[in-house]
């Protein structure tokens, strides 16, 4: 056990801490004045919620160096994620109780102030730490961070959240909301009313229940589990899994090359370190392994990654052309991303990589019609998808992100069906189900290729899907031949996929 382990106890205060406020209750101090500052774990949750909110930062980008840099590990370093990302995931629910505690509109709260408020209501309801440390730690942030008068405020308002259960403000704030279902289920869940209508819509447009709308959005507030790719040629899930001692690991069952870890630090594992093995979610690796699958006509030497940034997806690609001997080239049009393709590639054999490089996808098609006989489309996107592990992302996009992103994607896949051969076989995906980034970006783009002259067809990505799958065994809709996964069905993030032979 770390020296970190040894300072938190189950509560989830630091043992030291507790004594010194044993202590301090000796005193003559009122109960909110006791805790004088907080503990490093949660003064981390706090930072990573202010970097979040002031510089648009992006807590899994934020959160890891931060635990590295103030050496925290084991169960601060746990600690500290959970009450970041849990706060961010539940912000919407949270902020509802607030208002009813504070008898005021959040609007009005300063943004540190609440971000501090957010955190003591996650560690009230949605944590299992004793009221009694919650509010004593929380008012400590508050003191420490914001001064003593801030402090005061924030004692007032978590004594009173503190009073009701999780479910008797869970029932407050959505009799608050009004009888409109949905409008019940953003509050509650956590999600702004547009994504809660978006996400039901794509439901609908994908054979599956509007009903299943609740399961969706709670799916999206549980903790995302800990995934591995084995990359294929250089290492084996086997491996990885006899690696992940005490964190036990477990083969995916949607990707072969799938190990699914109960907890840990992956960066720990030696094949994650050395690049044979990266995290990224099954679904992920599910569809880059579609397109590797997909049939084509012809030669199948040179492939495609037209949008390949952070490479995840072009590292699992690289690897199994390395196996076959075919070349990949990763398009990144960010230089900073593209350096980070570089790194994920850095255990693939260099003459599977043809070139890392900068540029506009959108030019490709028109700068090297025809040259490759498989590409991946990995779209930017709103995002809907991976609420789970993108909790900000519910509150950053709005519907107005939705017109610049579908203009984005149409002319990518666009660029994609020029820039492969008749015969080649394109990959269309993104990490959101949303209709317009999807089934629609894919009409309108099929539209804008026939009228160049540039035919297609579609290959149904269910039956690949199903043949990568060990066992064969996916729900999918069975109306359609794209394939749109699910957090709440499959276990993964909401990955929409698309798969296109050019056929002229």
């Amino acid at each position: 056990m770390s020296p970190a382990d040894d300072r938190r106890d189950p509560s989830g205060r630091q043992r030291g801490a507790a004594r010194a406020q044993g202590r301090t209750q000796r005193s003559a101090s009122a109960p909110s004045q006791r805790r004088r500052g907080s503990d490093p774990a949660r003064t981390a949750a706090y930072d990573v919620l202010r970097a979040v909110d002031g510089s648009d930062s992006y807590a899994n980008l934020v959160l890891p160096p931060l635990l590295r840099e103030r050496h925290l590990a084991g169960r601060d370093a746990a600690f500290a994620t959970e009450l970041a990302y849990g706060t961010l995931r539940l912000r919407g629910r949270y902020d509802a109780i607030i208002a009813l505690a504070a008898a005021r509109e959040v609007t009005t709260i300063d943004a540190p102030a609440l971000d501090v408020l957010r955190l003591g209501v996650h560690q009230l309801l949605g944590m299992r730490v004793p009221a009694h440390a919650a509010v004593s730690e929380t008012v400590g942030l508050a003191r420490e961070q914001l001064g003593t008068g801030p402090s005061q405020f924030v004692n007032a308002v978590l004594r009173t959240v503190g009073r009701s259960t999780p479910e008797e403000w869970e029932q407050r704030i959505a009799e608050a909301a009004g009888d409109d279902e949905l409008a019940r289920l953003s509050v509650t869940q956590s999600h702004p009313l547009w994504v809660v209508r978006a996400l039901r819509e794509a439901l609908v447009g994908n054979g599956r229940s509007a009903a299943e709308i609740g399961a969706l959005l709670a799916a999206d507030n549980a903790a995302p589990r800990v995934t591995i790719v084995a990359r294929p040629g250089l290492a084996d899930p086997a491996e990885v899994v006899g690696d992940a001692g005490e964190h036990v690991g477990t083969v995916g069952s949607l990707a072969p090359t799938a190990v699914i870890l109960s907890g840990g630090d992956p960066a720990a594992l030696p094949s994650v370190r050395d690049g044979r093995a990266g995290v990224q979610d099954e679904g992920s690796q599910l569809v880059a392994l579609a397109l590797t699958e997909a049939p084509l006509d012809g030669p199948d030497e040179r492939w495609l990654d037209l949008c390949a940034g952070p490479g995840g997806k072009a590292a699992l690609l690289a690897a199994v052309a390395g196996e076959r001997g075919a070349r990949i080239v990763a398009n990144e049009l960010q230089a900073h991303r593209a350096r980070l393709v570089e790194q994920a590639l850095r255990a693939v054999p260099a003459d599977a990589v043809e070139d890392v490089r900068t540029g506009d996808g959108r030019t490709v098609g028109t700068d090297e019609p025809g040259a490759y006989d498989r590409v991946m489309v990995d779209a930017p996107c709103t995002g809907l998808g991976a609420l789970r592990r993108r909790p900000e992302a519910r509150w950053r996009r709005t519907p107005a992100d939705l017109a610049g992103l579908s203009s984005l994607q149409r002319d990518l896949l666009i660029s994609a069906l020029r820039a492969v051969r008749p015969g080649g076989v394109v990959a269309y995906v993104t990490c959101s189900p949303h209709l317009v980034e999807t089934q629609l970006v894919v009409k309108d783009a099929l539209r804008s290729v026939s009228r160049a002259g540039i035919e297609t067809e579609s290959i149904d990505a269910r039956a690949v899907v199903r043949g990568i799958a060990p066992g064969g065994s996916v729900e999918l809709d069975d109306t359609r031949t794209d394939v749109q996964l699910w957090p709440h069905v499959h276990g993964t993030d909401a990955m929409h996929l698309t798969l296109l032979r050019r056929t002229s």
